[in-house]
């Protein structure tokens, strides 16, 4: 177990006279590292904030909009007038796209008419549009090896003047996708897949170059490091103690994958995050992943509770920092972060209500788009984020919180604004669910 006896002095942040640690974004990372990519939301004020990440996924609405104005198809997008009157064809396309070379999500982009330079055909009236659950509902019952599907949805989405609908396929590892059994022209044991703006043709199956590499990447085999990591944190029963330091792991049938942590002497602040713990002083390390000697990735972590569960520092949403609302704690699901933190809540939590506390002012988005998505809503609805501030008062502030002085007062708003922060991301996913179950009443009208 990791104690806290640390509290040496260290390069601590001093923010209006008091000691604060570090944010990790200007040292080992505890905010989305910077690049190129603008994203401009406005607040009621219409003031303008501008967020950068690196590798910022873009939403679907900007990334279909870019992919219609390439005016072609390519290795994971078909355009379509209208929806599908044969059957065939659709479960035929549907498993070149899940398969598609690229090793990304796809996209079957439906009302756009490629013969009248790419515009818009109106898909609300097709009678045979179908949503989610009717290509879930066809898929069901189809023979597929293993018995697993591809994952696909339905969105709608109003585009110049016009709405289309995007079947959506989502990147899998389970590839290839194919048939054990035959469905009328769809054969049985035939690898179909995407190359470029093609895909095989119904009675052929794909060269052999390319089935390989749809099972290489099923085990993984041309994984990156950092892919390899984040696949090997999904099974954290195969990690074992280095014997020579017994806070680092190597993963046992891969032994050149490392994790070294070591307490970090530079950082001794705290973080309002870690003031729901009946222990509150920090203890800070920094973790660093290895492929042989090569580190790859650093992290913080930190021992919560005396040392009662380790983990990783959040990202913190430092975009927040002039608009009233404190720059809340969160992580990305399946980004390397999200999974050491899972891989270290399997192995070194020894006392569930310190990890509780913790998450209890932490939000968990699906995505960066979602991120971005609820950033904006925030910030469009501060009378009902502020309502929810003034309802929470110091009700729900814990024992350890309920302390004078400007450092608590500063700490106090920071945890009360991360409560309210998770209470708005449930109703803005609430309101999205309403959206999306709007159009699927309407795709079935």
């Amino acid at each position: 177990m990791r104690g806290t006896d640390f509290l040496s002095g260290g390069n601590t942040e001093e923010r209006d006279g008091s000691s604060f640690c570090i944010p990790a974004a200007r040292t080992a990372g505890t905010s989305l590292r910077l690049d190129n990519t603008t994203i401009h939301l406005a607040t009621d004020e219409k003031k303008e904030i501008v967020m950068d990440f690196i590798g910022q996924e873009p939403t679907i609405i900007e990334e279909i909009g870019h992919l219609i104005s390439l005016k072609q198809e390519g290795g994971f997008w078909d355009f379509k007038k209208q929806w599908y009157t044969n059957k065939t064809d659709m479960l035929h396309d549907i498993i070149c796209m899940s398969n598609n070379l690229a090793n990304r999500t796809a996209y079957i982009i439906i009302g756009i008419d490629e013969g009248q330079d790419y515009s818009v055909v109106d898909v609300t009236c097709d009678p045979n549009r179908r949503n989610t659950q009717k290509l879930v509902d066809f898929l069901k019952d189809k023979k597929f090896a293993g018995g697993v599907r591809p994952v696909v949805y339905v969105e709608s989405l109003n585009y110049s003047n016009g709405t289309i609908d995007i079947i959506v396929l989502e990147n899998s590892e389970n590839t290839p996708f194919y048939l054990t059994v035959q469905y009328e022209g769809v054969r049985a044991n035939n690898v179909y897949t995407r190359v470029m703006d093609t895909n095989t043709p119904i009675d052929k199956s794909a060269d052999i170059n390319h089935v390989e590499q749809l099972w290489r990447k099923r085990f993984h085999l041309d994984d990156t490091p950092v892919e390899k990591f984040r696949y090997y944190f999904r099974k954290p029963d195969d990690w074992e103690f280095i014997q020579d330091n017994d806070t680092g792991y190597f993963y046992k049938y891969s032994p050149e994958y490392t994790i070294i942590s070591e307490k970090d002497e530079s950082i001794n602040g705290y973080e309002y995050y870690m003031l729901g713990q009946v222990n509150t002083n920090p203890s800070w390390w920094l973790i660093t992943l290895r492929y042989h000697q090569t580190a790859i990735e650093r992290f913080q972590g930190l021992a919560l509770d005396g040392g009662r569960s380790f983990v990783v520092a959040p990202h913190r949403a430092y975009d927040l920092l002039n608009t009233g609302i404190s720059p809340f704690g969160f992580y990305i699901q399946n980004d390397l972060r999200t999974h050491l933190l899972e891989f270290y809540h399997r192995k070194e939590t020894f006392d569930e209500y310190s990890y509780r506390s913790f998450m209890n002012v932490i939000s968990v988005f699906q995505s960066e788009n979602e991120y971005k998505l609820f950033l904006n809503y925030l910030l469009t609805h501060m009378e009902k984020f502020n309502e929810i501030c003034d309802q929470l008062g110091t009700t729900r502030l814990l024992h350890s919180l309920r302390q004078t002085g400007d450092n608590m007062n500063k700490f106090k708003k920071e945890y009360q604004d991360a409560l309210a922060v998770r209470q708005m991301l449930s109703e803005f996913r609430t309101q999205e669910l309403v959206v999306t179950m709007r159009e699927d009443v309407d795709a079935n009208t």
